[in-house]
């Protein structure tokens, strides 16, 4: 179906928790903003980030489980770009959901839910065709454990450090 469909189900859907859970946490990238903006202890940073990424890996073990073919779970660093361009795509998605998250945090529920699935639906637009559009590193990990594929996984946590295997060219 292309990008448009799955970004639009993942809008929904993170529009729709931050509707009836009141926006629980569930990104490592958005934890660490809470972090440097001091609005989280680091103990409590440190167990969010430990939490985000077993649910990931458990969620995408029981997806891996039901789903007969499960390449589609690891985000990859498309044929379209390099990694770097991925690495960029990535981290403006990201950023612009860190920002979403932190002007609707001040924001009733269904405002709240409307900006930020929005943000996750336009980021995974945007950044999709190059990276996969995760924004969120857990989501990214819990796949690539289950799975064991890890072509370009650093892209998805940010880190400047080179590729394990073929430079520019994810997937597989």
């Amino acid at each position: 179906p292309g990008h448009l469909a799955p970004a639009l189900a993942g809008g929904l859907v993170a529009g729709g928790l931050v509707c009836t859970l009141g926006g629980p946490q569930a990104n490592p990238a958005l934890t660490l903003a809470l972090l440097c903006t001091r609005k989280l202890s680091a103990l409590r940073g440190a167990m969010g980030v430990l939490a985000q990424c077993t649910g990931a890996t458990l969620a995408s073990a029981a997806a891996r489980a039901a789903l007969q073919d499960d390449a589609g779970l690891v985000t990859r660093v498309s044929a379209v770009g390099t990694a770097g361009t991925a690495l960029a795509w990535e981290t403006f998605a990201t950023f612009q959901l860190a920002l979403a998250a932190f002007a609707a945090s001040e924001h009733a529920a269904p405002q709240a839910g409307l900006a930020l699935g929005s943000a996750v639906a336009a980021g995974a637009l945007a950044a999709g065709p190059f990276s996969g559009g995760s924004m969120n590193p857990a989501r990214s990990l819990g796949p690539a454990i289950v799975t064991g594929l890890w072509d370009d996984h650093w892209v998805s946590w940010g880190h400047p450090g080179a590729p394990p295997e073929s430079p520019g060219k994810g997937g597989g």
